[in-house]
């Protein structure tokens, strides 16, 4: 016991000597981007994509939390049938690639949906009360958005899932006992002890989508990637533009990893462990 004690001191005082190398690698690439006309205009280039990169990640990934909770709440009801129904969906969208899936909702999910809205509203649009809808009416970013938002809910379901089960059955069956109902035990029980197991998986979730809101790109959505192709494919300058793509994401994982290190810090003090 002694020595795991001294040998876990180090850790503990370990100074994030790292940080300061990324910070300095950092600042000492911003100078060079600033000083550089090229890589000046590049960054300009590429900037005018961070809008749609932040929206497809922010609203793609709200959307995947809520549907995630939801196929979580599913896998755990008491219903055979439902339990059945969470963990089918979740085996399936698991095993399809999130670029596979990109394509199957932009081109096959998207025109069926129109199609089938279609037939439902027929008899208004016979009475000329509505026009029909047309595919390209749905744009290709809410396409993208759903797309991430379906591979993304079938993992996040599963972090909701373990989190909601790590909680000790003891305090649920003592909240029942208090006369709490299911939603009351779930609000002001299960789900603010299971907060701290779900949230640091549910923060290299949104890491991850930041990276994979790249993806996006393929389907002509102007994020940062896509203003990137653009440039790159008319200048011909592929080595000074991807780089300035990559010190550009960099900065966003980077920068939510830290911050979301610093929640969980916070939430581990908050509750004494």
């Amino acid at each position: 016991m002694a020595a795991a004690s001294r040998n876990s001191e180090p850790t503990k005082g370990d100074y994030p000597w790292w940080l300061v190398a990324l910070v300095t690698i950092g600042l000492a690439l911003a100078v060079v981007i600033a000083a550089n006309e090229i890589y000046a205009q590049v960054l300009g280039v590429i900037l005018q994509g961070l809008w749609a990169t932040i929206f497809v990640t922010v609203v793609g990934f709200a959307l995947a939390t809520l549907l995630g909770l939801g196929i979580a709440l599913l896998g755990l009801s008491d219903h055979v049938a439902l339990r059945q129904a969470a963990r089918f969906y979740t085996e399936v969208i698991r095993g399809v690639p999130i670029l596979v899936l990109l394509f199957y909702i932009a081109f096959v999910g998207a025109p069926a949906v129109v199609a089938l809205a279609n037939v439902v509203i027929g008899p208004l649009v016979a009475a000329g009360y509505v026009e029909p809808l047309l595919v390209r009416d749905v744009s290709l970013m809410w396409r993208a958005i759903l797309a991430l938002t379906i591979g993304y809910s079938a993992f996040i379901g599963e972090v909701f899932r373990a989190g909601i089960q790590s909680v000790d059955k003891g305090q649920v069956e003592a909240a029942k006992a208090l006369g709490l109902s299911r939603t009351q035990r779930f609000r002001l029980v299960v789900l603010p002890q299971a907060i701290r197991v779900i949230l640091p998986p549910l923060g290299n979730d949104f890491v991850a989508m930041v990276k994979d809101s790249s993806l996006v790109s393929v389907l002509g959505v102007s994020d940062i990637t896509q203003m990137a192709k653009i440039y790159a494919s008319g200048s011909f300058r592929f080595f000074e533009t991807y780089s300035i793509v990559a010190y550009v994401y960099l900065i966003l994982t980077i920068g939510l990893s830290l911050a979301l290190r610093g929640v969980e810090n916070r939430l581990r003090k908050g509750t004494g462990n």
